[in-house]
This record gives C-alpha cells, structure tokens and sequence, in this order.
C-alpha cells in the first residue's frame, strides 16, 4: 500500500482533541478546520513533569532512502504507547521538492503525520506568506530606485532575490525592469526557492513578534554606491514584512496516525539553510511536553552541526540524546553497490558504507551528548547485515536499535524509544564545535576539520575578499551556515563513504544579518533547484470527489 493511501485510509481525531493531550483548550488554538490549527503565542503554561529534548538525524542521504522523518514520528509514536507525553517538531514540507524529485516530508507507511496531502500542499498558508512578504520586499527595493533612489542603492550590488516556493531553474538568473522608463529601472535579478529566503530563517529563529521585527530590521538587502550596507530598516520596510508574517509565526498543530501530537513549522534547506524547524515550535513543545522530538535536515554533517551550533544557543535547550538514522541500503550503496543490487546481502558493503555512520557518530559524539543509532528497516534486509552493523556501533561505543516504524508504526519503534528515554538519563555536559568569538575563518575550519573530515579550507578570491570587508563592519563572529551537498562529506557530490584529504572550497559568503549568521557557499550549490527529467508532479492528479492521487 502506497503512504498517501495509508494516510487517507486513517481516522483522525479532532484537532481539540490532540491538544487536550498536552493541555491546550479550544481557546489557545486557532482551528484551520477540523484537523489542522495554530497554537496562539504567548503560551503560559507547562503542562509536564520533565523536559527533554530527542534529536533526529541521519547519515548522508542517498536514492536507498534512510527515513529519518519516518523514524521520527515512529519514535513519537512509541513514545506515547509507552504512556509518555510527547511532542514531535517536524519542518513544513516545500512544494519544490514535493512536485520534483525529493518527495514530501511527513513521513512513510504507518508512520506518518496527517492530514498528509494537506501538510505537502498548502498546509496553513505559511510558505505562501514567507514568500509574499519576501517579494513584498524585492518591490520594494525596484521601487526605491524607481522613485528616485534616496538611499543611493547600488543595483548592480543588491543582494535581496525574489523567491518561489517551486523548483524552477530558469529563474536563477534574469533580468528585470524592462519595457522602458515607466517599467522600473534595469538590473539583474534571481529567484531563490521560497525556503532559501532569509525570512524563512528569521521566521524560524525569532522568539517572539518583537524579536522577529528586529531580525527582519537589520536585514542586509544590498549596498549603496559608497559599499556601505543597506537593510530593510532604511528602506522603512519592517512593518510591511512583519505584518505578512503575523499568522506564520504561530507553530502549526497536526497529530500522527497514532493521534500523537506533532507540531510542524518552518522550512529551511539544510545544505542551504540551517534546516531546523521553528525555535518557537521547539520551545512551545517543551513547554508541553515531558519529551520533545525534533529533527534536522539532511545528513548530520549539516542539519545537526547546524541545530547544535545555531539554533541550540537561540533555543536556549541542548539535546538530552541524539539518534542517528541509517539503513542498510544506505550503507551498502555508500560501499559502492549500485541501486538495482541493493536486495542482495553483502556483508562487505555494509562493513565499508559504514565508515559513513561512523563519521557521523563520532561527530555527533564530540558534542558530549548520548548518541543512539536508528536502523531504519526494509524488508530485504538479512540478519546477517543488521547484526553486523549492531556489532560495528558497538566498538564505536553506541547501541543501534532495529526500528520497523514504516510496517508497524510506533510499535516499531518501541526498543529504540525506550533506550532512547535511558540515554535521556544520562549526566551530559554539551561542548559546542566552536566559540562565538571564534573568527569565521577559524569556525569554518573546525566544521571542515571536524565534522566533515576535511584536510582545509580554500577561499576564492571573492570570499578572501568579503572577508576583510566583513571585519570592517563587525560581522566576522557571527556564526556560519554552511552551503554545501548533502550527499557528501566533500563538497563534492560523487564523493560518497568518508572521504579524507579534501579540501571544501567557499566561492563566496552572503551575510543573514536577520537570521545572525554568514552562508558559506560551498562547490556548485544552488539555492533555485531544479527540477529532475521526470517529475514527481507528473504523477499527481484529482479525483473527481476531490481526493489527491499520486503525491507518494
């Protein structure tokens, strides 16, 4: 049976009653409909006994597929067979990768969020205002330079792109204002993917209204003739942009097909961005819940390295334990077996595709919190190659637990969700991967040493050169966001496994004084993705009653 119908064949309760469950009232909710709604903030209560945080992540990912959203909320799941009262944060899908190649992001099997077509589609509205008030901003901007340009804004140095919540690569580079003087003043432009958008960033780390109006003040939009900074405060613009923002703000609730309660909010890439859902989502969770879990983007290389260095000190909660998600398809392709092999058992492949899992474990083991490994389970899977890999973390001084969460839900999950609640127990004492006055060029060097297993850094002359400039203006401790593959600890993408002796080359930096960090961009990234030869949207359509067909 295919997820959608898995989705659409469930029951779901009432959206009141999922928030009964960790104490929210009919008031503290804003219902859209009967199954989705919006927690008002501020919220004044707490609703549990302890507070800890679950981290999800994962090793590279790769065509196998890994699971890690799946993982997540089968774990939820577990969490509250077990009678535990528990939240999941999850990140709100984007349309680019739900319409491309990607896929959606609730989930799979028996282990997923609902409403599941809703939640990939247009869920509450909140990438559609992210994305007015970014381009809100962009006309903005024209219009400033149209009118006369007070501010002396440098057409050829601005740095604010319009985004679209879509994978469209004949927008990455175009050129606006043509027509003649009644059409605006010329300039090259670009579309962003609507979750590339800084203000996806600021949405997801403001803590409040008044912070997020502060974060959206000091955004740099580009610079004036003199190369001195221009943010959206002197063009009198935050207003505008906080308004458009004042319903996305509020953290979206759904419930799993096992009604746990799983609040969804933000969207940032993680090989763009930093991948993590909201702060306030988080925070509002741990408020509620005994037990939160929450996940990162991508690859621990890049959405927990992000989660840890990033948002941790915005949160103001570091984790209680980590559990790394992998599968033994993903191992055995990062050993170099092809796809269409990938049922057959090799106990070889899977001891070399796991130098992979063991880079992130050790990586993850730096921050001085309990790593638990996640095998992700898949019906070609042999004993032979599960135990082995069990074997494996275990010299790494990790227990993995086998997690059948697609076939079985949260049942699936229940031995993972207990060792997970014991490794919670345990006496931490988090060591952050750098300092905050830290140079960005010794933060980036620690990232690639450390993390990625890199030899160095490489900057090109347009990056050596940004930073000089960023010392002037006091941005050189901010922390960085680095922009780099998924699929590889390299910034290259065919360099699967764990690569050693290479060097991450950064072709150039992008200050988000809104969100409180520099983008590293890495290789070829691209923030506008396009869309692969056949995509996901082809399959899709309507039925007559009004059912979607074919989204997975």
């Amino acid at each position: 049976m295919k997820d959608i119908e898995i989705a659409q064949q469930a029951t779901m309760k009432p959206i009141t009653e999922v928030a009964q469950f960790v104490g929210l009232n009919n008031d503290e909710i804003e219902q859209y409909g009967a199954y989705k709604a919006k927690i008002k903030l501020p919220l004044h209560k707490t609703n549990k006994t302890k507070e800890k945080l679950i981290l999800v992540t994962a090793i590279n990912p790769t065509p196998a597929g890994e699971g890690k959203s799946t993982v997540t909320v089968g774990l939820g799941d577990a969490f509250k067979q077990l009678d535990q009262k528990v939240m999941i944060c999850l990140r709100e899908p984007s349309l680019g990768p739900v319409m491309g190649m990607k896929g959606g992001a609730t989930g799979g099997g028996f282990a997923q969020v609902v409403p599941m077509e809703d939640i990939n589609l247009h869920f509450t509205g909140d990438m559609h205002a992210l994305t007015a008030a970014n381009n809100t901003l962009s006309a903005l901007i024209d219009n400033h330079i149209y009118q006369g340009n007070q501010l002396q804004i440098d057409q050829r140095r601005i740095i604010w792109k319009r985004v679209l919540d879509i994978n469209d690569r004949a927008l990455r580079h175009i050129v606006v204002g043509l027509g003649g003087a009644l059409q605006g003043v010329p300039r090259e432009d670009g579309f962003d993917i609507t979750v590339a958008s800084e203000l996806m960033a600021v949405l997801c780390l403001a803590s409040d209204i008044e912070d997020l109006k502060k974060r959206i003040a000091r955004i740099v939009i580009g610079y004036n003739f003199a190369k001195e900074p221009i943010t959206v405060a002197d063009l009198n613009a935050t207003g505008a942009v906080a308004v458009l923002l004042k319903d996305a703000l509020k953290p979206n609730l759904v419930q799993t097909l096992e009604h746990t309660p799983a609040i969804i909010h933000g969207g940032p890439f993680a090989n763009i961005a930093h991948g993590c859902n909201s702060v306030l989502a988080t925070k509002t969770a741990l408020q509620l819940a005994d037990y939160t879990i929450t996940e990162a983007g991508f690859g621990a290389d890049l959405g927990a390295e992000k989660f840890l260095d990033i948002k941790t000190p915005v949160l103001g909660k570091t984790p209680d334990t980590i559990v790394i998600v992998a599968t033994i398809r993903a191992l055995k392709m990062n050993g170099g077996v092809s796809k269409e092999q990938l049922d057959q058992e090799d106990l070889q492949a899977v001891i070399k595709g796991y130098a992979n899992l063991q880079r992130h474990i050790k990586n993850m083991q730096q921050y001085n919190v309990p790593v638990v490994v996640a095998l992700n389970r898949f019906s070609s899977d042999t004993s032979a190659e599960l135990t082995k890999v069990q074997e494996l973390c275990k010299t790494d001084n990790t227990t993995a637990i086998i997690a059948d969460v697609w076939a079985k839900g949260g049942q699936g999950a229940l031995e993972l969700a207990k060792n997970v609640m014991q490794a919670c127990e345990k006496t931490q004492d988090f060591k952050p991967l750098y300092q905050s006055d830290d140079s960005l060029e010794e933060k980036i060097t620690k990232i690639v040493t450390n993390i990625y297993g890199g030899s160095g850094v490489e900057f090109a002359p347009k990056a050596q050169k940004q930073l000089v400039e960023f010392k002037k203006v006091g941005w050189d401790k901010l922390p960085v966001c680095m922009a780099k593959t998924q699929y590889s600890f390299s910034d290259d993408a065919k360099k699967i496994g764990a690569p050693t002796d290479f060097k991450i080359h950064i072709r150039e930096f992008v200050p988000k004084l809104g969100a409180g960090f520099i983008v590293a961009l890495t290789g070829n990234i691209l923030t506008m993705p396009g869309l692969p030869k056949k995509p996901a949207a082809v399959s899709v359509d309507l039925a007559t009653d009004g059912t979607v067909q074919g989204l997975y």
